[in-house]
């Protein structure tokens, strides 16, 4: 078995699950969102990065769990934690079209637990013809339903539009939450992408 060098102290089991855990489990997330238009789909999916303020990293894109005790906090303060460049996870919702005038529109939703213990989780939806705010209650049922059939609560998924009444009775899903972005197709037939993301931080 080696030996830490001279001066170095070494670590316990302990203290290496807790270095792994803290760079590994995020304990912090903010939602971001954005709308991008080019003549190239990939530029204009580049825009919409740079409105959600979230271009100049390496993004990974993660599924949907936030870990328990996981704060959400302001773009503002998020982006002062991150570094040009960083590998950072995200959950990414998007969609594209050159159709002039059609709407699109992506959003996250966020379903968070009574018990801060418990994981909570997010969300990806995004889609054609819809409204901010119907593509917005969609995403915020998809994740409460998830949420519920993890803590054993009847939940219905096609009931998003009396979701409140649901949860209101369920007592146990305590903060849900979405972000969405939607945007009208550029009438001269450029690419028009918009994009909603939940950014999660160690």
């Amino acid at each position: 078995m080696e030996h830490a060098p001279a001066g170095v102290k070494a670590l316990g089991t302990k203290d290496i699950y807790g270095t792994i855990r803290r760079m590994f489990v995020p304990t912090k997330l903010f939602l971001t969102k954005g709308v991008g238009v080019h003549r190239e789909q990939l530029t204009s999916f580049e825009m919409a990065l740079r409105v959600a303020g979230i271009a100049r990293f390496n993004i990974i894109t993660v599924s949907s769990i936030v870990p328990p005790q996981a704060k959400i906090i302001t773009q503002s303060a998020g982006l002062k934690l991150l570094t040009p460049g960083q590998i950072v996870p995200c959950v990414v919702a998007r969609i594209a079209t050159n159709e002039p005038h059609r709407l699109v529109a992506s959003s996250i939703g966020v379903a968070l637990p009574k018990d801060p213990t418990q994981h909570g989780y997010l969300s990806e939806h995004h889609a054609f013809g819809e409204t901010d705010e119907k593509s917005g209650s969609y995403a915020e049922a998809l994740a409460a339903h998830m949420l519920a059939t993890t803590l054993g609560i009847d939940f219905d998924p096609n009931s998003y539009d009396k979701k409140k009444e649901v949860w209101q009775i369920s007592d146990q899903i305590v903060r849900t939450t979405n972000v969405t972005q939607s945007a009208i197709g550029q009438k001269d037939g450029h690419w028009t992408t918009v994009l909603a993301s939940a950014v999660l931080l160690a």
